[in-house]
């Protein structure tokens, strides 16, 4: 039991990190381009067109450099994922499989948002400076913000978020459990293998549902956008199991307590 007991501390640590990181990227797409944590470089007067940002090697390398960071996160996201890397890390790393698998997450994501560089010089795509928009626009922009984050929230915790930062598996194995997918149903596992990001709408809300689209934040909105659509594979049976689900559900909601039925 003791070598057992000896995993909790490396699942917890792997869930500390990997939620501190949860609160840093909430801060690094929402809080701070909506409560103006970007430097500006003195107006539109100040930025460059799209023709001349491709010319100036400035706003390329930062660009290039902060494409290379989402391809370091999309690259171990994508590959610790597959299934000869899991099969590996099993292997040496047992039941921690899936608390190394979000640490090095947390760790790539960290990468980015520590060294994002913002391209203040670039061109926008859009930008609301005009008074009242400048004013409501922000406004609606942050309510739609907490309202993602808050339904992001909500979902993880449906899809059982003790699973998903790997607690649950370190738990089962030290009472002697086993693993917790032997207990879902065939159809739910076809689903998780399709489902990969079960808040894809959510993330594309707060990706791009912002009063200001810089340069660098387009690079980061496609390319994450594009790796949450690649990510999805979801058909007619899948969407008939989570319908039965969500009819299922409903029915135990809805259900009258005892005592109500005196």
């Amino acid at each position: 039991m003791a070598p057992a007991l000896l995993l909790v501390p490396a699942a917890l640590a792997s869930f500390i990190l990997a939620f501190g990181t949860g609160v840093e990227f909430v801060r690094f797409t929402s809080l701070r381009p909506l409560l103006g944590g970007i430097p500006e470089s003195g107006g539109p007067d100040a930025r460059y067109g799209w023709l001349a940002a491709l010319q100036d090697r400035s706003v390329l390398t930062s660009l290039a450099w902060d494409l290379g960071l989402l391809l370091l996160f999309v690259v171990q996201h994508s590959l610790m994922a597959t299934e000869t890397v899991k099969a590996w890390t099993s292997r040496y790393f047992g039941v921690l499989q899936r608390s190394l698998y979000v640490a090095c997450t947390a760790l790539a994501l960290q990468l980015v948002m520590r060294y994002w560089e913002t391209v203040p010089r670039g061109p926008v795509l859009w930008e609301v400076r005009a008074e009242p928009w400048a004013t409501w626009v922000p406004l609606l922009c942050f309510v739609l913000h907490v309202i993602s984050w808050l339904l992001i929230f909500s979902i993880l915790l449906v899809f059982d978020y003790a699973e998903l930062m790997g607690l649950k598996q370190v738990y089962y194995h030290v009472l002697g459990l086993g693993e917790p997918l032997a207990l879902k149903s065939p159809r739910a596992l076809r689903l998780f293998s399709h489902l990969r990001h079960p808040v894809c709408v959510e993330l594309l809300m707060v990706l791009w549902v912002v009063p200001t689209l810089g340069t660098d934040r387009l690079l980061l909105a496609l390319l994450l956008t594009l790796y949450l659509g690649l990510a999805h594979g979801l058909d007619q049976q899948d969407l008939r199991y989570l319908r039965s689900q969500l009819q299922r559900k409903l029915q135990l909601l809805s259900r009258p307590q005892d005592g109500e039925a005196e």
